[in-house]
């Protein structure tokens, strides 16, 4: 009965193409969508687990997620180096500053400034340099995306691709001079913009004068110290809000959950490609079994019980699942790979296929029930009418 199930159903080649292609459509936008989604995402908190060294983050209590800078006084330093169970407690700038490329023209970074004495809170990866050519003199580590788009020096050519910046290459911030003395490559952050690294005193006299410019300070905990009941400590001997780094990405990517219509955006994609895989699928496939009607009665006058048409159904049904969602996931799998170095964010989690083939197992089970309502109501005296 299995062979007969299988060459009903690739017997009209149209109608099986049709269905295929249907799941795979389906599949293919439940899990390229949320791959880009959850790339977009993890774009907005890449800031915080690229820095990995400390365990715990201080800063303003009205902070709502890591761009959300609220600057504090350089004091506030001192005070959490002095509670007990801190190892060390180290400054951090981090601000939008503008940079006056060689031909003129203007890009918005993220300028990044490091404590002077032991730049902890560096990028994660050296490409060309060291980290420690950052105590040269008016020097400034670029990330490699920033310099070969963003900061590039314009082509010899007109329409020409840009001039990537290397080493020795020199910048512009706030009317000050800055040398390129390494690349270093860092995730994308969520507005793409270049990230620049120098030192914290550096970066404070890039920055337009203020008052308060210590965005950040970062918390090393004693060896065997309970993270919880240091954040905990911290909040309440200095008023200032303290996160461990799971806590403040988590924090950060609740803010953009709630308070951005990218979640709505993409859940909106998601299900229109389950409700148009499962209607063209769904259709495609009550028509088929509509047009094997005379088939199935046949071997329903033959004696076949209506559990063994079930089980014809659901095998051909389970086929063109299996393969509309292995030929979509690959799409997706391919799309990421040629995706894989621009600026598009994908994140492509195993998670992904467990979603996308519960998706697609929904609308094969919906295509197969209404199937099946129809053989098991059949009468076997169809086959002698007309």
């Amino acid at each position: 009965m299995n062979h007969i199930a299988l060459k009903m159903l690739m017997g009209d080649t149209g109608k099986y193409i049709g269905i295929v292609m249907g799941l795979t459509f389906a599949s293919l936008i439940m899990t390229q969508q949320p791959a880009i989604f959850l790339g977009i995402m993890s774009r907005t908190y890449s800031f915080i687990a690229d820095v990995g060294l400390p365990d715990i983050w201080v800063m303003d209590s009205k902070v709502q997620f890591v761009d959300d800078i609220k600057p504090l006084q350089d004091t506030e330093l001192y005070r959490v180096r002095g509670i007990s169970g801190v190892e060390w407690a180290m400054p951090m700038y981090k601000g939008l500053l503008k940079a006056r490329l060689t031909d003129g023209t203007f890009q918005t970074c993220n300028v990044v400034g490091l404590d002077d004495a032991t730049l902890i809170g560096g990028p994660p990866i050296m490409l060309e340099g060291k980290l420690d050519d950052l105590r040269r003199s008016d020097s400034v580590i670029v990330d490699i995306d920033g310099a070969r788009d963003k900061l590039g020096k314009p082509s010899l050519l007109p329409g020409g691709k840009a001039i990537p910046l290397k080493i020795g290459d020199n910048l512009e911030l706030n009317d000050r001079r800055a040398i390129v003395v390494g690349i270093a490559k860092v995730t994308r952050t969520f507005q793409s913009q270049p990230v620049i690294y120098t030192t914290y005193s550096r970066a404070k006299s890039y920055a337009p004068k203020e008052r308060k410019l210590l965005s950040f300070v970062l918390v090393k905990a004693k060896k065997g110290q309970d993270l919880a009941k240091l954040t905990r400590s911290i909040r309440e001997k200095t008023g200032l809000a303290a996160y461990t780094q799971t806590e403040f990405i988590t924090l950060t990517y609740e803010y953009f959950m709630h308070n951005t219509g990218i979640p709505i955006n993409f859940g909106i994609s998601v299900l229109l490609g389950f409700i148009v895989g499962a209607a063209i699928a769904g259709q495609t496939f009550y028509n088929f079994t509509l047009e094997n009607l005379r088939q199935f009665g046949v071997l329903k006058a033959m004696g076949t019980s209506n559990w063994t048409l079930l089980r014809m159904i659901l095998l051909q049904a389970i086929l063109v699942g299996s393969i509309g969602y292995g030929l979509g996931v690959g799409l997706t799998a391919l799309f990421g790979f040629a995706m894989r170095h621009t600026i598009l964010a994908f994140k492509f989690p195993w998670q992904l296929l467990l979603f996308s083939g519960a998706g697609v197992s929904l609308i094969c089970i919906f295509a197969a029930i209404i199937s099946i309502l129809k053989v098991i109501r059949l009468e076997p005296a169809i086959v002698f009418k007309g």
